[in-house]
């Protein structure tokens, strides 16, 4: 069941400005943290708002914003929100197209980070984003899966398990979304991830698929891109040490250590140990930031923690010191551009939680979010070549790119993983000369891209994990992914 409220436009009240707060309590990704008895917890989730599984429907007429809950399965629900562009342009030969952004973690909110920090047509100070992506498509933006941002459950056994769990849920989203909408099923919808979200893609647009195919899916798969994507977690963690000493945060005893860990969870994923392995890959982060002096796994070109926002020793207290680095990492970002305001936490669990006026009283912002990894820790080292192999093979447009200075996505660990792809027209990709990329009339290399019938990769320089914050002049390039997609299956 949908529940719906649409508004026309942002209220005087989104517009005030929040308060400067020293960073996000999003719970973005790669940490664990200890399972215990969350039902007492939950309790809370069944609210008076609802009443047997109905919503009290809240709508306006007309709008250029849709947004809602799916209830996907019982007491299990995803919240959804839907940008229409202003800059639509109606071209039967050329469908405006729609993004369906998948935030990574597991856990991440891509209501909040993807939306507010990245593409969304509003910055954390909710004033207007010239480069949001709104000017080349509609844009979706759904906290998935079930306990991330808005997204709640009413029972711990709810959070999903495997990729394959959230992909389910969020097709059933996506039925109830198009099937009844004849407006969206015009559109081509293109998957769009970052981070640990692109598993969640390749696993998502399988399942998208087959739901077409078996009739229960009103729509058509555009494509989907995977940025920094956390496809082959082997191929990364044996990337870390080789990349480190190459730019001198290791030394010969701290890649010899950094090989013998990779080794180990080589093995444990050999053996079925996934969530040993996962264990293993905390274990080789910690010998990596001793023996680098703490490098910064989203940027090597940084020390974690650079910038003037800093931790508290009682921030390293409670196994979140994942969570603590990605909140550090992007604030610094924020305050060195300048941008001293904007917290995204109370941005989402105030002035934006009233405008939406659905979101349960008692469920806040990221409430659930720490549970989603800790419940998806045996499937998280698992590969998701097989599926990126079966999506290229069944015709569908397939986007890697991927930031310079990524260590914990790096370059060389997606390399490695293309080339061990099986898709028919490997060869012929990696034979390719890449073609150099530039922004506007700046003759600087910003990037290359390398493209071979339905597969593309883009290397985009000096920018890390989060390119869209690092690279800015980058995003309107970055958009140019979708024109590409539109010209290659040809609409």
């Amino acid at each position: 069941m949908v529940y719906v409220y649409i508004l026309a436009s942002f209220t005087a009240s989104l517009l005030q400005s929040c308060e400067l707060c020293s960073g996000y309590l999003e719970n973005f990704c790669f940490f664990i943290m200890e399972k215990f008895n969350v039902r007492l917890l939950l309790v809370f989730c069944s609210l008076s708002l609802f009443d047997g599984g109905i919503a009290r429907a809240v709508k306006s007429q007309g709008g250029s914003e849709e947004w809602g809950y799916v209830e996907v399965r019982p007491k299990a629900h995803l919240f959804w929100w839907l940008y229409e562009s202003p800059y639509r342009v109606e071209q039967p030969s050329k469908p405006w197209p729609i993004i369906l952004w998948i935030q990574g973690g597991p856990g991440a909110s891509g209501v909040g980070i993807g939306n507010f920090e990245e593409i969304g047509p509003l910055d954390t100070n909710l004033k207007p984003r010239n480069s949001t992506w709104l000017k080349k498509a509609d844009l979706l933006f759904v906290d998935n899966p079930v306990g991330t941002g808005y997204s709640y459950v009413e029972d711990a056994e709810l959070f999903v398990k495997t990729d394959d769990e959230a992909a389910t849920d969020l097709t059933t989203l996506l039925i109830q979304l198009f099937n009844t909408n004849e407006s969206l099923q015009k559109s081509p919808l293109y998957l769009v991830a970052e981070s640990y979200g692109g598993k969640f893609a390749v696993t998502a647009g399988l399942s998208i698929l087959k739901s077409i195919e078996a009739g229960k899916l009103k729509l058509k798969l555009g494509g989907v891109a995977l940025g920094n994507s956390w496809i082959s977690p082997e191929d990364f963690v044996f990337s870390w040490g080789p990349l480190l000493k190459d730019v001198s945060r290791l030394d010969n005893n701290g890649l010899e250590i950094s090989n013998s860990l990779a080794e180990k969870i080589s093995q444990q994923l050999k053996d079925g140990q996934y969530t040993e392995a996962t264990n293993t890959w905390l274990q080789l982060e910690t010998v990596i930031g001793d023996n680098s002096n703490q490098v910064d796994f989203y940027n090597f070109l940084l020390d974690s923690g650079m910038g003037p926002v800093a931790l508290t020793g009682s921030a390293f207290s409670n196994g979140n010191f994942a969570v603590n680095r990605y909140s550090r990492y992007l604030n610094s970002l924020r305050f060195a551009a300048g941008n001293n305001e904007g917290n995204l936490d109370s941005l989402m669990n105030g002035v934006i939680k009233k405008k939406l006026k659905i979101i349960p009283a008692n469920v806040s912002w990221g409430g659930q979010s720490s549970y989603v990894f800790s419940y998806l820790e045996g499937d998280f080292m698992k590969p998701r070549i097989a599926e990126v192999d079966e999506l290229l093979s069944k015709g569908v447009n397939v986007t890697v790119y991927n930031g310079q200075l990524d260590v914990i996505c790096a370059t060389k660990g997606v390399e490695a993983w293309v080339d061990k792809l099986r898709w028919e027209g490997l060869k012929d990709f990696l034979s390719k000369k890449r073609t150099p990329l530039y922004c506007k009339d700046d003759q600087a290399t910003k990037g290359f891209i390398k493209s071979y019938k339905n597969l593309q990769f883009y290397w985009i320089l000096e920018a890390g994990h989060f390119h869209l914050i690092d690279k800015f002049e980058m995003q309107n390039q970055e958009v140019g992914y979708i024109n590409w997609y539109r010209k290659s299956i040809h609409i």
